[in-house]
C-alpha cells in the first residue's frame, strides 16, 4: 500500500532528505535500552490540513502535506512527545500517525470546553518500540477543599486548560509525564495565579510517598515570557528546576521572539537540591527548523508559523 511519503514530489523529497541531515546532526540518536528522548511542541491550531502538496493562497488551513511530513520527521526522533493545541478537528494529527507508521501510538484529552479553552486538547504520540503506557492517564483537577489551604489569589477557580499526567515505561524505568498549556491571558499577570497553582498542585503530588511513581517530570508551553521575570520566579516557587541546558540561551522557543521563555521541561527538587527523578538528565535543547523546512516555498515567519508551529520543539535526553 502506498504511503504519503511514498508519493512525494521531487522538490519535497529533496527537502525532506535535507531536513532528515539536519536533524542526524542536532538530535541524539536512539540508543536501545541505554537513553530516552522526551520532547514538548506547541504545534499552533494542529486540526485540519489542506490535503496537498502545496496549499495554494486560497486554501484554508494552511498546513498542508508537505509541512505534515516534516512534523511527523521531527516527532520521530524522539520517544514520546507531548503536544499542545491539538484541535477538536484530528485529521492533522490522525495523518502524521500514519506518517509515522504502526510503531507509534498515542493518548489524548477530550477538547476543552469554553472560550479560554480554545476546542483544544492535550495529546501524547509516542513509539512503542521503546515506550509503552504503564497505567496511570489522568486530568489534575484542584478539589475545593485543597484551594481553603493556600494563600487567598493564589488559585480561585479550576485550571483553565486541565494539566493531563500520563504515566509511561521504557526499559526498568516508569516516570509520569504531565503537559499542560497556561493560559496567555490580556497580560502576563494574568497567568501568575494558574501557574502558582500548578506548581503548588505538583509539588503536593511530588511530595506524596503514596504517589504512583516519583519519577515525576512537567513538560509543556507554561508562557512564561523571559528568562528571571516574575512568571519564571512564580513557576520555580515549590521546587520545580529547569536544567541548565534548557536555561542557556541559545535555546529558543518561539520563532518569532528569541527571548521568549514559554516551553519548559522541568522536575522537582528536594531541599538539598538533590533531583527527585532516578532518571539521569544527559542534555537537552531546542529544535529551530526555520533553515530547514520548506525552505523551496520562500514563506514569512508568519505563514510558517501556521504551517509549521511559532513554537519550537524542546527536548531532553536522559539516561536509562
Amino acid at each position: 500500500m502506498e504511503t504519503i511519503e511514498d508519493a512525494l514530489p521531487a522538490d519535497i523529497a529533496q527537502n525532506i532528505a535535507l531536513l532528515k541531515e539536519d536533524l542526524d546532526l542536532k538530535i541524539p540518536p536512539k540508543k536501545l535500552e541505554k537513553n530516552l528522548l522526551i520532547a514538548t511542541w506547541n504545534i499552533r491550531g494542529f486540526g485540519d490540513i489542506t490535503r496537498k502538496w502545496k496549499s495554494a493562497t486560497n486554501d484554508s488551513p494552511k498546513r498542508d502535506l508537505h509541512s505534515l511530513v516534516c512534523i511527523a520527521e521531527i516527532i520521530k526522533r524522539f520517544d514520546v512527545i507531548a503536544v499542545q493545541e491539538v484541535k477538536s478537528n484530528l485529521k492533522g494529527l490522525r495523518d502524521v500517525l500514519k506518517v509515522l507508521g504502526n510503531d507509534w501510538s498515542l493518548i489524548l484529552t477530550d477538547v476543552n470546553q469554553g472560550d479560554v479553552g480554545n476546542g483544544e486538547r492535550m495529546a501524547y504520540l509516542f513509539d512503542t518500540r521503546r515506550v509503552n503506557l504503564s497505567g496511570l492517564a489522568c486530568e489534575l483537577v484542584v478539589p475545593d477543599e485543597w484551594t481553603k489551604t493556600i494563600p487567598k489569589g493564589m488559585l480561585n477557580k479550576q485550571f483553565v486548560r486541565s494539566p493531563y499526567a500520563v504515566s509511561f515505561r521504557s526499559q526498568n524505568q516508569t516516570f509520569i509525564l504531565v503537559t499542560l498549556h497556561i493560559l496567555y491571558g490580556k497580560t502576563s499577570t494574568d497567568r501568575i495565579t494558574e501557574l502558582r497553582g500548578i506548581a503548588k498542585w505538583l509539588s503536593s503530588w511530588a511530595d506524596d510517598i503514596n504517589a504512583y511513581h516519583q519519577n515525576l517530570i512537567t513538560l509543556g508551553d507554561f508562557n512564561i515570557d523571559e528568562r528571571g521575570d516574575l512568571l519564571n520566579d512564580t513557576f520555580i516557587s515549590e521546587g520545580l528546576y529547569i536544567p541548565p541546558a534548557l536555561q542557556n540561551s541559545k535555546v529558543t522557543r518561539s520563532i518569532f521572539d528569541e527571548t521568549k521563555y514559554y516551553d519548559q521541561i522541568a522536575w522537582f527538587q528536594d531541599s538539598n537540591k538533590k533531583n527527585n527523578i532516578s532518571l539521569e538528565f544527559i542534555t537537552g535543547g531546542n529544535y529551530d527548523f526555520l533553515n530547514t523546512v520548506l525552505i523551496n516555498r520562500n514563506l514569512t515567519k508568519q505563514a510558517m508559523s501556521f504551517m509549521m508551529s511559532d513554537h519550537f520543539p524542546l527536548w531532553a535526553e536522559f539516561k536509562l
